[in-house]
């Protein structure tokens, strides 16, 4: 059995008002959020364009929480660098990609590493997560997606909550596990009986009238599911 990691709760700044950002980031910062995650679409890997370094540069310079960066695109090899300048605390990218380029991928999670950054890998709902093990030793996080990547407001999919099972019990993966996609009251406790432990929340979060109620009765489900 891996070590219990700490219950994080992310909330995922596409579900926030672009027009007010920063005031949007310390509102939840101020609400209890232990990560702020960051989704990044390049059109290609996922249809939908999103934000780029200069707009998470400009995100690390206001937020007093770590930043959680996910890569939804084709070629972190020539992106990743840019992002890691703003010195994210995880930079993830897929492991769909990663299986092009297994060696190259490899090689890209150990210059996350050696950047000061902790390097993860993603995957979609239809990825084998036993396709993940060439990369285990490398990744501190794997972020399994409960939805697919590239929209948000989906319905979680509760077929994927075998993966982190998976991940510790058969490929013997010690680091943190992160769920992203329809995670809210209803469903985290399933999530971190499962394993996760680290929580990206959209809308559950910027949609409450009560922020900071909203992030502890997260946290409080998901301590409760998995025991305390």
């Amino acid at each position: 059995m891996a070590s219990l990691h700490p219950i994080r709760i992310a909330p995922s700044l596409l579900a926030a008002d672009f027009t007010r950002l920063a005031e949007e980031i310390a509102s939840v910062e101020d609400a209890g959020a232990d990560w702020l995650h960051l989704d990044v679409m390049d059109g290609h890997f996922v249809p939908n364009l999103t934000i780029g370094p200069p707009v998470v540069a400009a995100i690390a310079g206001v937020a007093r929480k770590p930043l959680d960066v996910h890569l939804m695109i084709e070629d972190p090899w020539t992106y990743a660098p840019r992002f890691l300048a703003a010195k994210p605390h995880v930079l993830s990218f897929h492991l769909e990609v990663a299986l092009r380029r297994p060696g190259e991928a490899t090689q890209l999670l150990r210059s996350i590493r050696a950047a000061g950054t902790r390097p993860g890998l993603a995957l979609n709902p239809d990825q084998d997560v036993r396709a993940l093990a060439p990369f285990v030793a490398d990744v501190e996080l794997v972020l399994v997606m409960s939805v697919f990547a590239g929209f948000g407001g989906q319905r979680f999919m509760p077929e994927v909550l075998d993966k982190p099972r998976v991940l510790r019990d058969e490929l013997g993966f010690d680091g943190e596990i992160e769920m992203d996609g329809g995670i809210g009251p209803d469903t985290i406790g399933r999530a971190a009986a499962a394993g996760v432990n680290a929580f990206v929340a959209g809308t559950a979060v910027f949609a409450a009238q009560d922020r900071r109620a909203r992030i502890a009765a997260l946290r409080q489900a998901a301590r409760e599911a998995r025991g305390g």
